[in-house]
């Protein structure tokens, strides 16, 4: 997989997730195989380039790896300036987002609502790509609504804007996250452009993967909520499409290792306060990944801890508990 001057290790990619895809987020799951992991979207507005949270998102110091930024924003000039920002913070690749279908975002007509717009989609993609000499990437859905599916139109403004590379999510933004990706799209986006084609939705397993890829013939896969507290979903995705064969899902020890892992390098990414607040969701995702329910008692006392020695004292009490739990119930059997 190439995206530009840059050759990828593989097909595999994490997509931007807002207040997930951070820097330690992003360096787990290339850890565990992904061959791009695309940071969090930046805002393009100039008043926010100075605010906290934004040079959070732009904080690549340590990063290895190709660094993909994705910019939101409507304004062509407004987003070919933060381009060139992110491009020298360290940016290696733009990422442009007309995909995120949330409210807060459609509602200044910024994400996948531009695809209502295909005048201004052609200007704001060929501004951005004529502003940076970085490879320059989109994102998008198939269409606003059921009845107004415009993927295949948009790539091809996109192909002869000088976009990269384009990722493909099998939903409208009508659809939100509801029901099931349809890839047919995806499959018609990929035969009517020449440029690498990432599809993306609902690839939660090896077999998943596989399957996308077949169908559509996209040349990358691009994965999201899937990898939630379960950052080895990369390993087990490459194993399969290498061999054919199932990696064993890992045990209680290699989870707990990896979230104890990820909880501090969130402490020091985020300092403790911030840290412990946005290590909760994390730790609930890591939870799912058991092979046990976690009683909700455990989880709301972890939820109560203010303190990474709290938060990371209760969390190692609950896998005692857990394990106490799955080794009495190896025995009984």
């Amino acid at each position: 997989m190439q995206i530009g001057s840059y050759q990828l290790s593989n097909n595999l990619i994490l997509a931007p997730m807002a207040g997930v895809s951070d820097r330690p987020f992003r360096e787990l799951c290339k850890q565990f195989g992904a061959g791009l992991a695309v940071s969090e979207m930046v805002a393009s507005n100039p008043a926010l380039q100075a605010h906290k949270r934004t040079l959070l998102k732009a904080d690549h110091d340590g990063d290895t790896g190709i660094r993909s930024v994705q910019i939101l924003g409507t304004q062509p000039q407004q987003m070919a300036d933060a381009a060139r920002l992110n491009v020298q913070r360290g940016a290696d690749i733009i990422d442009i987002n007309m995909g995120c279908p949330a409210k807060k975002v459609c509602s200044v007509a910024a994400g996948s609502a531009l695809l209502r717009d295909e005048a201004l989609v052609r200007q704001i993609l060929e501004t951005i790509v004529n502003a940076v000499d970085v490879p320059v990437t989109l994102k998008i859905r198939t269409g606003w609504n059921l009845q107004n599916r415009n993927a295949v139109s948009i790539a091809q403004i996109a192909e002869n804007a000088g976009i990269a590379a384009l990722t493909v999510h099998g939903r409208t933004r009508a659809c939100k996250f509801d029901g099931r990706a349809e890839h047919e799209t995806v499959k018609q986006v990929k035969q009517a452009v020449s440029i690498p084609v990432i599809a993306n939705g609902d690839i939660d397993s090896p077999q998943a993967a596989k399957q996308v890829l077949d169908v559509t013939g996209a040349d990358a896969i691009m994965i999201g909520r899937a990898a939630q507290g379960n950052p080895w979903l990369f390993n087990q995705i490459n194993y399969f499409l290498k061999t054919g064969e199932q990696l064993e899902k890992p045990d209680t020890a290699m989870i707990y290792d990896t979230l104890m892992t990820h909880l501090e390098k969130l402490y020091r990414f985020y300092g403790e306060v911030s840290g412990v607040r946005i290590a909760r969701k994390h730790i609930g995702w890591y939870f799912k990944q058991l092979d046990v329910i976690v009683p909700q008692p455990i989880k709301n006392t972890i939820n109560l801890a203010n303190t990474p020695s709290e938060q990371m004292g209760w969390t190692h009490a609950a896998f005692d508990h857990l394990t106490n739990i799955c080794s009495a119930s190896y025995e009984n059997n």
